[in-house]
């Protein structure tokens, strides 16, 4: 265990953690409800193809894994009085907010092409505000402590709030079919869309006006900025691609966060396919809040104990090896889907003494609180005293967890301590807004090739989202692909992170060297 206390100047006050985390749950919500609206509404609400549906989300962000490195090397040579970051995330969160909103207001009987070139247009224009809102954001984490496990505590308190995101993401698969909430599915998603949009715009703003990063009044090396400059500025940021695709400790963190959030992301939506068309029948009604439950459940364990135990498990073993730990013990929790899955066993484990226990509690908690929950509009959110709990489902969500818990908390730690140590190798100016480009396109090329494959691995089982009951080929096959696929890309991770050098000694060596260089910043 590191016997290091944090001094403290380097420890981030509680308002800036507050403010940065609000920003991650913007940075959460979006991606989040874009795929959900993606991934299932466009096919249950509108009618688009499956197929049609993962290009229209995986397409969209070839182009905005070009704007994401050119936002990076603006950010990193930035010269104003608010600070290299602040100005684009305050302009970035509320430009995204609108065209969220705007993404969304199709008609009821618009045309499967019109509905594609509006969606994919508007997408575009959305992604250029995301992109200016969230690579800033990204790397004023990187330099808001230059400690490193106050690095890993800043990450671990933003991911928590992150995570409550997918905390209330899994609920728009219940609220928009509600015909108690809304007339017709599009008219939920136009409704959410408003909602999310606003929050982007109220939560978005806070890191930009809350939040320090390091003083770069003195900061060498930075290079203009403007039209004038365009040709040498293209040539920097090439230079500075290069520098950072070079980083090797730097590279290896890309991997392995393509790998585990590529296969993450592309069954994400597989599992309320496997509930609702396998475990029910097709049926939406049968099916009730257990598709959101689930996630929902998942996200809570992972911010609130997950999450903590990370943070302990890193402070304690280091980055890598805590890395290592939470990836294994989360393909072990993919594993158990097949058996937590299986309708059959469910069954049978709700016939047991215990299941019957089980079945009563939950019975009578519901029969208690479903009148106030009727009463107030949100009957959406209750469950039927007298349904089967499908308990099993729940078993694999703690190791689960540890994936992406894991994921985040570790790799944005670790990918500030690579800004240091490119820093000491290429020198000024610092370039946390690039390394936060190239990590987070890592990141969207992973959802964007998830978002096709998962629409191609749908199409090649044979899924079609407008029959009710699906054959049980393709719920066995679907089944099978929602463990293979991330049990693999995660056991790759593994494998990429096993020789990660960049340890707390190498962290603290490098940090004393660029004091005694250029004094503190």
């Amino acid at each position: 265990m590191s016997q290091v206390k944090t001094l403290s100047k380097d420890k981030v006050p509680m308002g800036q953690k507050a403010a940065f985390g609000a920003g991650h749950f913007i940075l959460n919500i979006l991606p989040g409800t874009l795929g959900v609206f993606i991934q299932f509404f466009l096919l249950t609400a509108w009618g688009v193809d499956p197929l049609w549906a993962g290009l229209l989300g995986g397409l969209p962000r070839i182009f905005d894994s070009i704007t994401d490195p050119i936002m990076g090397f603006i950010s990193d040579n930035t010269k104003s009085r608010w600070g290299r970051r602040r100005p684009y995330i305050f302009i970035g969160a509320i430009i995204s907010g609108i065209l969220f909103f705007l993404m969304w207001q199709i008609d009821d009987n618009a045309s499967q092409s019109y509905i594609i070139w509006h969606v994919m247009v508007l997408q575009l224009l959305f992604l250029i505000g995301n992109t200016m809102f969230a690579t800033p954001l990204v790397g004023l984490g990187y330099e808001m402590t230059s400690d490193y496990n106050e690095r890993t505590r800043l990450m671990a308190f933003s991911n928590t709030m992150g995570q409550i995101a997918w905390i209330i993401v899994p609920w728009l698969y219940v609220i928009i079919p509600d015909t108690k909430t809304f007339n017709t599915q599009t008219e939920g998603v136009r409704t959410m869309a408003l909602i999310v949009g606003a929050m982007c715009i109220i939560f978005g703003i806070l890191p930009a006006i809350f939040c320090k990063g390091i003083d770069s009044a003195n900061m060498e090396n930075r290079v203009a900025i403007n039209f004038r400059t365009l040709a040498s500025n293209l040539k920097e940021l090439l230079k500075g691609i290069v520098q950072v695709s070079k980083n090797k400790p730097f590279m290896k963190l890309c991997g392995a966060t393509f790998l585990v959030f590529n296969g993450f992301q592309l069954v994400a939506a597989f599992g309320v396919f496997i509930i609702v068309f396998y475990m029910y029948s097709g049926s939406y009604e049968l099916a009730g809040t257990w598709p959101a439950w689930f996630n929902t459940i998942n996200a809570m364990i992972t911010a609130f104990l997950v999450i903590p135990i990370i943070s302990r498990m890193a402070n304690k073993w280091g980055k890598r090896k805590a890395f290592i730990i939470s990836t294994v013990l989360s393909i072990i929790g993919y594993i158990l889907k097949w058996w937590g899955f299986d309708k059959e066993l469910n069954s049978e484990f709700n016939q047991t003494g215990l299941g019957e226990s089980l079945n009563s509690g939950i019975g009578s908690l519901f029969e208690w609180l479903n009148p106030t929950l009727d009463s107030i509009g949100m009957s959406w959110f209750s469950i039927d005293p007298g349904s089967e709990v499908p308990w099993l489902i729940f078993v694999p969500i703690p190791l689960i967890a540890f994936g992406m818990g894991g994921l985040f908390t570790l790799m944005m730690s670790m990918t500030a301590d690579v800004c240091d140590l490119d820093e000491l190798k290429n020198g000024m100016p610092r370039k946390e807004g690039t390394f936060g480009a190239i990590y987070w396109l890592m990141v969207k090329i992973g959802q964007s090739i998830a978002l096709v494959l998962g629409g191609v691995i749908l199409s090649i089982v044979g899924f079609d989202p407008n029959v009710t009951e699906q054959t049980l080929d393709t719920m066995t096959n679907l089944r099978i692909a929602d463990i293979v696929v991330p049990s693999v890309t995660a056991a790759l991770a593994v494998w990429v992170m096993w020789k990660y050098s960049l340890n707390e000694s190498r962290a603290k060596e490098i940090k004393a060297e660029l004091i005694e260089r250029r004094g503190e910043l």
